[in-house]
């Protein structure tokens, strides 16, 4: 359900790059769990309207290209045509880095060459691929995720799974299909957006929080997930014609 929660800012992003032009990077490692992280995300970027031509797959060999043989059928489906070898060569001019690897794989360098706004969802627990501190230092037009709940913008788990899994049951879903997981990440996309009540305030300790570079996806302790992504996913179970009730 990492799935959900990252793919809704970065459809916003996509959007306002226009879904055929934008450049995506996504680092992946061996483990399985993070190979099925990873080709998920990008299997859901793509129904949204996102082009496999503009990503670029990167695991610990480099930038899986056409001249790459022994391919698993997953990481085939996205063989770039292309010059570029290694990480560094793909981050230049990307827009959006997306990382489930290991820490301290992106170098301020890496930051520095991306284009100009640019998004960096270093997901890799429990240290980032690169820190924020570090991110932020070269780049002032930056927006920055992680999977921590000491930086801003935390994207985790439990922003998809419970509310995804209770629409489910309450449409008596026969299964969780793309139209579900679209509708989760609009329905997380929109509450971000929305004014943050004082309950969630006082949760964090803080005197505001608004729409912004900051925070780009709600709180896990924002009761309003409860209502808001279940009954999104709940329409569309029905739409889509898989509810059996």
């Amino acid at each position: 359900m990492l799935v959900i929660a990252s793919t809704s800012r970065l459809y916003d992003r996509l959007r306002s790059l226009g879904l055929d032009h934008g450049l995506a990077v996504y680092v992946t490692r061996k483990a399985i769990h993070a190979l099925a992280a990873g080709i998920a995300t990008l299997d859901l970027l793509c129904e949204l309207g996102f082009k496999k031509s503009n990503i670029l797959l990167v695991d610990s060999k480099g930038v899986i290209t056409d001249s790459r043989e022994g391919l698993t059928k997953e990481k085939a489906d996205y063989v770039s045509t292309t010059d570029k070898q290694t990480l560094a060569d793909a981050m230049q001019d990307c827009d959006i880095f997306v990382g489930v690897a290991s820490s301290n794989l992106v170098s301020k360098d890496m930051v520095k060459s991306m284009a100009n706004n640019p998004i960096v969802f270093a997901l890799s627990n429990p240290d980032p691929e690169i820190s924020p501190a570090d991110a932020n230092a070269v780049r002032d037009d930056l927006i920055m995720a992680t999977g921590r709940s000491d930086y801003p913008n935390q994207v985790n788990n439990v922003l998809g799974f419970p509310f995804i899994f209770r629409g489910a049951l309450d449409a008596k879903a026969s299964e969780i299909n793309v139209e579900m997981k679209i509708a989760a990440v609009h329905a997380l996309k929109d509450l971000a957006k929305l004014d943050v009540p004082q309950d969630v305030l006082e949760a964090y300790n803080v005197d505001a929080i608004s729409f912004g570079k900051d925070y780009i996806i709600p709180k896990p302790f924002d009761k309003r997930l409860i209502d808001v992504v279940p009954k999104a996913v709940f329409d569309a179970a029905v739409s889509s014609g898989v509810s059996r009730l």
